[in-house]
């Protein structure tokens, strides 16, 4: 499969950059990465289901290729987010689409497939998230992500994301290293950090009661067929509420992944074989 073609769109008034996988004409995928996370983490994904689909999988402002914000307090956020989705459906023309979110990305599935976007989300698939998220996973994340390190080179900065990261469940040498050259930029001393906006992290600190809020009110607004992928030993998703998601709203499709935490990497054979099944049918 060829590679992806990358673009750069303006949404909600801010540049927004995301590769563009498979057919223009065929049934198109939005695949919408987690919080510190870039559109890379679904490359492997993309390629194995690009002989089938469009999939446009999108940096994040704040993150990657895309513009950061000079109003984080206002855009950090997933109503801004959800917004930006809209008007990314609107510029392609999409009168319907399936949706891959992980962690932050079904939450921003979660806003616009219960409200906005209610009519035009076929299949939606949750990766390790929910209508009630675990406030300790958030202050974890938020250990790493509000000061982020730099380092000297880049298997310095691959080893810290295999720190950060060991929940993922990533297997391979290359997987790491792949995500490390993908996630990583030089600072104007020369040093190599993470890709994204450190705002982000303060925002999040500053919103966290929001975060970790009551959602239940809008996932029982979803109707359409729903997925949800869990890491078995998730700090963000209990087993609670996972298990309440398969009662309420959409009544989710639950799947454990045994041995990962928050969240799954969807590189995997056995991963991506789920996905494919769910959005075909």
């Amino acid at each position: 499969m060829s590679a992806p073609v990358s673009r750069y769109l303006t949404l909600a008034g801010r540049s927004v950059h995301l590769l563009d996988w498979g057919r223009a004409d065929a049934p198109a995928v939005i695949l919408w990465h987690g919080f510190a996370r870039t559109a890379h983490d679904f490359d492997d994904l993309a390629a194995a289901l690009a002989p089938h689909y469009r999939l446009l999988a999108v940096d994040t402002i704040g993150r990657g290729f895309s513009e950061w914000s000079p109003q984080p307090d206002a855009e950090y956020t997933v109503p801004f987010y959800a917004r930006q989705a809209v008007e990314l459906f609107d510029h392609f023309k999409l009168t319907t689409a399936r949706w891959v979110g992980t962690s932050m990305g079904g939450l921003i599935g979660m806003a616009v497939a219960g409200t906005v976007l209610k009519d035009r989300i076929s299949h939606l698939v949750l990766n390790d998230v929910g209508p009630a998220i675990a406030p300790g996973a958030v202050s974890r994340i938020l250990t790493y992500a509000g000061t982020p390190p730099a380092f000297a080179t880049l298997p310095e900065l691959e080893q810290y994301f295999r720190t950060i990261y060991a929940p993922f469940g990533i297997a391979t040498d290359a997987g790491w290293q792949k995500l490390a050259e993908t996630s990583a930029r030089r600072l104007p001393d020369g040093r190599l950090t993470p890709h994204y906006d450190p705002q982000i992290a303060a925002v999040l600190g500053r919103q966290a009661a929001t975060v970790t809020g009551d959602a239940w009110p809008l996932y029982d607004q979803i109707t359409t067929k729903t997925l949800l992928l869990r890491g078995a030993v998730s700090d963000l998703l209990s087993d609670e509420t996972a298990a309440e998601m398969t009662r309420r709203g959409p009544k989710a499709r639950r799947i454990d992944m045994p041995g990962i935490g928050h969240a799954p990497a969807l590189d995997t054979v056995e991963q991506i074989a789920l996905i494919a099944a769910f959005l075909a049918e």
